[in-house]
């Protein structure tokens, strides 16, 4: 402790050159705490559906429906118990000519008994759902998106839709705010609103198809089989399926911004390594401006590994004050981007954990390493320079 004001000394020497180094420290560790958090929700998320739900799309692309009349066939096979219909409606407020995404949420049609029934994550009371079902026009909201809106049970509002732009617009009664408990259904998505596929199909003249048919099987074991048979059943007809479980289902659709675990992790460890390469430079000029006070360090008795300890202390205090700043930033960021227009809605799709232990304890071990990385080679030509060699260079 009692070289501390020493330390603190060289720092407060060149104050730019210092906070310039810590700024740099904090945006490598923002990016490193905040693209994992990301990942690590959304690999989570990958992995919590339920087991018991296949979903079959198109076998060419999404872009493509799926016939309704599948529905009927499919329950034939044995070991399904349910078929639902899943139609995005991609419903936005405001006109045809200047539509407000800012205001967007999810808003899905689905044959409501079945998909209800096969998704027990929405908790309804017995009333809720009563009035959701018994109503054409009715609907039920996550408490997020309620939450948003201000909406309660009974609110009217409408909805016009990039698909369907003939039809619309279409009005809604919110029948029901359902509850999330993520202790018994971690994951659950909590903006979410889900409306009758018979009022869709209703509107736009019997020619909504599906963009997928979520199916129920009895036994988790034989999903693999099921899948196969219900491929199998239309594979020579115009609209041959591809059916895969939810995890399978939302990898894929992942996927189609291509490897982005691969490309996040690219871009942080770029990211990474300039700052890396930046902060051992600051250090080096810093160490390279200190030549005189060195050489007197060492002239007073203070031994080689004495001041090459210094040096590194100083290191690892700037990688350490830029962690902890990263972090903190970090936080906050992973706190509010899901309340961000569009991004807000992709991200609530997976679990929101926030910046966890793991990842913090990782950040702020990466900062610290990078501040001893950047320090070993000043540190080093410190320990080895000679009195006489550095005072002749001044």
């Amino acid at each position: 402790m009692k070289f501390l004001p020493l330390i603190l000394k060289h720092l407060r020497h060149s104050w730019i050159r210092t906070t310039s180094t810590i700024l740099a420290i904090v945006a490598c560790i923002f990016l490193f705490c905040t693209l994992q958090t990301i990942l690590v929700a959304i690999d989570w998320g990958l992995h919590i559906n339920n087991s018991t739900r296949l979903v079959v799309r198109n076998g060419v692309s999404l872009m493509y429906y799926v016939p309704i009349t599948y529905k009927e066939k499919i329950r034939t096979i044995p070991g399904v118990k349910r078929v639902s219909t899943f139609n995005w409606l991609l419903g936005f407020f405001g006109s045809d000519t200047n539509p407000d995404w800012t205001k967007f949420f999810p808003n899905h049609a689905v044959d409501s008994e079945e998909y209800l029934a096969m998704y027990p994550e929405y908790i309804l009371s017995a009333a809720e759902k009563q009035a959701f079902l018994e109503d054409r026009r009715g609907c039920i909201v996550g408490p997020d998106t309620a939450k948003k809106y201000n909406w309660k049970i009974g609110d009217i509002f409408q909805l016009r839709s990039q698909i369907f732009p003939e039809a619309g617009p279409f009005e809604f009664v919110i029948e029901g705010i359902y509850k999330v408990d993520n202790a018994l259904y971690p994951g659950t998505h909590s903006g979410m609103m889900l409306f009758h596929y018979k009022y869709l199909d209703d509107a736009v003249h019997g020619n909504a198809q599906a963009n997928t048919l979520v199916v129920e099987i009895e036994n988790p074991a034989r999903a693999g089989d099921i899948a196969k048979a219900i491929d199998q059943m239309f594979e020579n007809s115009d609209r041959p399926t591809h059916t895969e479980t939810e995890n399978a289902f939302r990898a894929g659709f992942i996927s189609m911004a291509g490897n982005l675990t691969l490309l996040l992790r690219t871009i942080g460890m770029a990211v990474i390594f300039t700052i890396l390469l930046a902060t051992a430079n600051t250090m080096s000029m810093a160490v390279r401006e200190r030549r005189k006070e060195i050489a007197i360090l060492k002239t007073l008795g203070f031994g080689s590994g004495l001041v090459m300890a210094l040096i590194l202390i100083e290191a690892l205090f700037l990688g350490a004050s830029g962690g902890a700043l990263g972090i903190l930033l970090g936080q906050m960021t992973i706190k509010a981007l899901p309340n961000f227009p569009m991004i807000g809605d992709a991200l609530r799709q997976y679990p929101n954990p926030g910046l966890s232990l793991a990842v913090g304890a990782a950040g702020i071990g990466m900062a610290m390493l990078m501040g001893l990385a950047a320090g070993f080679v000043p540190a080093l030509t410190a320990y080895r320079s000679r009195i006489t060699d550095m005072l002749r260079t001044i």
